[in-house]
């Protein structure tokens, strides 16, 4: 059966009333919860540029004009 509750003043208070006998060995698991460091301004976690931050740069060996020919490259269509 789960138990969920909160911690108040060093005290586990369980949300919903439980009847536990007295002596009941219990596990208690924290859930995951994300300081205001790791996430971003708005709550909800890291930015993309935060996630892709390690592989963000420049790619190499790609043609100079891959962004204006795309089609070209990729579909065969006509250079611009």
């Amino acid at each position: 059966m789960t138990y969920r509750g909160r911690v108040r003043n060093g005290v586990i208070v369980l949300d919903q009333p439980g009847i536990l006998p007295e002596g009941a060995e219990v596990e208690v698991l924290r859930k995951a919860v994300h300081s205001p460091e790791e996430s971003s301004e708005n709550g909800s976690g890291p930015t993309w540029a935060e996630v892709f931050a390690d592989i963000t740069g420049k790619a190499e060996g790609l043609p100079p004009d891959l962004s204006r020919n795309h089609d070209h490259y990729v579909h065969g269509a006509p250079r611009q």
